[in-house]
């Protein structure tokens, strides 16, 4: 493990400490998948939550505690930002990476920061409740456009991620295989994603390239994209798979 992840490690286990010992709901910054399945090796599931503002979101907010011992539920410390041109005629065109410097450039760290769902001209940010005010009155301008931002209460169902069906057909129902036949690559290749730590599964790391999905399956992989596992479907006479997965789009 690399210094960067002890470090988180060693955060997650003091918010879940925090959490058993004052009998309250703790949470970390925002972060990728990878990072917060961290919190699996510093606490219990049952003490484990996360969220990112919507369903399917990639970064998230980890909450510690366990709402049966702890006998409440209560909404998680993020709120949603619209970010649009003041003049639409006049805008740039701005990309996913306009959007997030113009935000890191008022002094904000990356972690204060979820995903960004960009839409044409505007954009949809998740940040920590704490910092929403500051965000809004401090961001003005990207690149030449100046800009308008405000709190929302949630993002147009059409602007999140959706779900797509497909059935493959695969050598082995082993996880290297599907992202090899999904991605278009060598199982040597699928092989070195694991080896990067780049996926996870049900938001924990996955470090083994014959790991065998259970339906409903949760799989992220880092520079490609995020899928659900359907189950199995059939098997061919020359001894394939047929799997049915939903991938986001």
């Amino acid at each position: 493990m690399n210094e960067h992840d002890q470090k988180n490690r060693k955060r997650y286990e003091e918010l879940a400490d925090r959490a058993r010992q004052s009998s309250i709901y703790t949470y970390s910054s925002f972060h990728s998948p990878e990072t917060a399945g961290l919190a699996y090796e510093a606490a219990e599931e049952r003490e484990i939550t996360m969220w990112g503002g919507a369903e399917n979101t990639e970064r998230v907010v980890v909450r510690f505690g366990d709402p049966k011992e702890i006998g409440y539920e209560e909404d998680f410390p993020i709120h949603i930002l619209y970010v649009r041109p003041k003049q639409e005629k006049f805008a740039d065109h701005l990309t996913h990476r306009d959007f997030l410097g113009a935000i890191l450039n008022l002094g904000i760290e990356r972690d204060v920061i979820g995903d960004i769902i960009v839409t044409e001209r505007s954009a949809y940010f998740f940040v920590l409740e704490e910092m929403a005010e500051y965000i809004c009155s401090g961001l003005e301008r990207i690149k030449h456009t100046a800009v308008r931002c405000s709190i929302v209460e949630a993002v147009p169902e059409n602007c999140l991620p959706k779900l797509c069906e497909e059935n493959v057909t695969v050598t082995s129902p082993r996880l290297d295989a599907i992202l090899a036949k999904l991605y278009h690559l060598s199982r040597g290749e699928a092989k070195k994603l694991f080896d990067a730590e780049k996926i996870t599964v049900n938001g924990r790391l996955c470090k083994n390239p014959e790991t065998i999905l259970k339906e409903n399956s949760r799989v992220s992989v880092r520079g490609y994209g995020k899928l659900e596992y359907r189950g199995e479907e059939y098997t061919t006479k020359k001894g394939k798979t047929g799997i049915t997965i939903w991938r986001y789009v």
